[in-house]
């Protein structure tokens, strides 16, 4: 495999690169802002619910848009560039924020920028690399971004035991944002085949492979009980662990996938997307079930550690198993709808997450994420490659 990585075309190094640092800068805040809304803004779950739901489902709809027209324009790097100056500009504005509406409105300009840079991004990745070595290539992306997403955090815990206020850290994410965008811009494109005659690009699902579609009908249901990780991050200070040791136990997560992210992936080159996915999501289930029962703050170690496998073993398999139903020549829309179906289900999930949380029991918000995704393992198993009977 190493050798095999030291093969990989210097794009796919590179979006792997403005990854670390634009997760670094991201990551440097993300598990603060739980943290902010309930002891310097007031706020609890439920506008948290709304705040990730909103910001993730509407910055989502772009995610569709800028895939389509990648495909159209046959031009990436410009949507690629310009979502990661969006978002690099907006996070460090969190320092000024007053309220709860002002924190959602910075969280929906950085999904807004996240939403152009995502699916063209993603087929640039697809078009780099040869089909045998997807896996391998989005497992790479994958683990230098959870890279990040272990500098981030550290730096914030690192921050905090320095009694630096949450403000100041939230300013100091502007310096990896300014790197993330001049990596960005020295990003280039392989050429574009000719577009094939008859196939006109749609905004539509018509005309993308039944298997796709079935694809994209579990992930939605899996999305459904996938709500924002700030949900998690929350229940861990709830159950008693200290503010300045959340960012770590975030960081333990995505160690965990950073390590495992380019060998798993890595492995669904060889033995299948499905089989590597539906083990992830398994995980993944196990996971929200016993974080629902657990009470004792010392358990969250190895449980976060566990969460770290799932998105180890789903994150790149997922991304790489679209490139395998569909045509190079419409992946950007392929991405569009892959992200915009995983999008648009986080309000819901997250809103849902949220109400069950607080009309019922955390138990219950985390059973019912646990049996959404049982249930999508399971028709991924048995029903999204199976061919259709004959007449």
């Amino acid at each position: 495999m190493l050798g095999t990585l030291r093969k990989l075309p210097r794009t796919v190094w590179l979006l792997g690169v403005v990854s670390f640092f634009n997760d670094t800068s991201s990551e440097l805040i993300y598990p603060l802002v739980p943290i902010y809304l309930a002891s310097v803004l007031m706020a609890g779950p439920k506008a948290l619910g709304i705040i990730e739901g909103i910001a993730e489902a509407t910055g989502s709809l772009l995610k569709l848009f800028a895939g389509v027209l990648s495909d159209r324009r046959r031009s990436t790097r410009p949507w690629v560039a310009g979502g990661y100056a969006l978002a690099a500009s907006a996070r460090p504005l969190l320092a000024f924020a007053t309220s709860w509406p002002l924190v959602l409105a910075l969280r929906f300009a950085d999904r807004v920028g996240k939403g152009l840079r995502t699916s063209p991004r993603d087929a640039l990745l697809a078009r780099t690399v040869e089909p045998a070595n997807r896996g391998l290539a989005f497992g790479l992306h994958r683990s230098l971004d959870n890279a990040g997403a272990v500098v981030g955090p550290l730096l914030a815990a690192w921050l905090l035991a320095e009694h630096v206020p949450l403000q100041t850290i939230f300013l100091w994410s502007a310096l990896g944002g300014t790197i993330t965008v001049c990596l960005a811009l020295a990003i280039r494109e392989p050429a574009w085949d000719p577009l094939p005659r008859g196939k006109p690009l749609t905004w539509t699902l018509r005309g993308l492979p039944l298997p796709f579609q079935r694809y994209l009908a579990v992930l939605a249901l899996f999305t459904l009980g996938n709500s924002s990780n700030m949900f998690l991050l929350l229940r861990a200070r709830d159950l008693g662990l200290p503010d300045y040791q959340v960012p770590l136990l975030w960081a333990l997560v995505s160690l965990t996938a950073a390590l495992f992210s380019t060998p798993l992936s890595a492995l669904s080159d060889k033995l299948g997307r499905t089989r590597l996915i539906v083990g992830g999501w398994s995980v993944y289930s196990v996971f929200y079930l016993l974080l629902g029962v657990n009470g004792q703050a010392l358990l969250l170690w190895p449980l976060f550690a566990f969460y770290g496998l799932f998105m180890a073993a789903t994150e790149g398999a997922e991304k790489a198993l679209v490139a395998d139903l569909v045509d190079k020549e419409r992946l950007g829309t392929a991405y569009g709808w892959f992200n915009l179906t995983a999008g648009l289900m986080l309000l819901p999930a997250s809103m849902i997450f949220g109400w069950l949380w607080q009309a019922l029991s955390p138990l219950a918000a985390f059973g019912f994420s646990a049996a959404c995704a049982l249930l999508a393992a399971l028709l991924l198993h048995v029903w999204v490659l199976r061919q259709p009977a004959d007449g």
